[in-house]
């Protein structure tokens, strides 16, 4: 497909914006996984700025962030948005906020489903892309999970079924920049090849650099061959922040008055 420089600088200053909404809310909530809502920000850049629908509430499409404690990336990206006052971050998992630190669908619009034990949210799209299939409904399901997340047993049975069923409709963005709690999920439980088993499992795979807003539009918007599809995007944890890049203590780590003014000076 053909996307336009405009289409593409508008994913792109929504995704700084989000990125800068989330040194907000981990500076003042003095709360961890800032690295880890730093490295799926593009994704969400991407679907809120030129793939859902979201025009007509009642008929929007689904965006599900399964790996639920990088809400900062969903939070952030929902008020750069305009969906969500940004007011609310600035009490984000805080006594009296509305925002918690893993997903609430009851919290603020624009949270589909609680999330935070991983593997769940996964299992929760491909039953709404079910349903809408069911009911003859063009809705269609995303769902942006983590690769640690990935060795949850619930994800690869949901592969199967997803695939049996033709939801062709359900699109999942897996966040590879391979770091986990506690190491390299390469290390700790290696699910590669991961675009080997997928395509196996019968879904459409494709791969690409989760940072490029026109290869992730490019390979979510691809025409369908009847199947779910399955993205693979390479990333970086703490992506953007040049002192968080690549480090698990970004995991856990808060951010200081210090590490605000220096993250925000790169985040332009």
């Amino acid at each position: 497909m053909s996307i336009s420089s405009e289409t593409l600088a508008t994913t792109r200053a929504l995704a700084l914006q989000a990125r800068r909404n989330i040194i907000h809310m981990a500076w003042k909530s003095k709360g961890p996984h800032v690295g880890t809502a730093l490295s799926c920000t593009d994704f969400l850049g991407v679907l809120y700025g030129a793939v859902l629908r979201l025009d007509d509430w009642d008929s929007r499409d689904i965006f599900i962030l399964s790996k639920g404690h990088g809400a900062m990336s969903l939070y952030g990206t929902l008020a750069a948005k305009g969906i969500i006052d940004p007011v609310l971050m600035d009490l984000y998992c805080q006594d009296k906020g509305t925002l918690p630190g893993h997903l609430d669908r009851f919290s603020v619009k624009g949270v589909e489903v609680s999330a935070g034990s991983l593997g769940h949210g996964f299992n929760v799209g491909l039953g709404l892309a079910h349903a809408f299939k069911l009911q003859g409904n063009d809705r269609k399901v995303y769902v942006v999970i983590g690769d640690g997340e990935l060795q949850e047993g619930s994800i690869w049975e949901g592969l199967l079924f997803a695939s049996k069923l033709g939801l062709d409709n359900f699109t999942v963005l897996l966040d590879r920049n391979d770091l986990q709690g506690y190491g390299r999920p390469s290390e700790i439980c290696s699910m590669e090849p991961v675009a080997a088993k997928v395509d196996a499992f019968g879904w459409d795979v494709k791969e690409v650099n989760g940072h490029d807003h026109a290869a992730l539009l490019e390979a979510i918007t691809a025409p369908r061959r009847g199947l779910p599809r399955f993205i693979i995007g390479r990333t970086t944890k703490g992506k953007g922040v040049s002192f968080m890049e690549d480090q698990l203590v970004w995991h856990y780590y808060i951010v200081t008055d210090e590490f605000r003014q220096q993250a925000l000076e790169e985040l332009v």
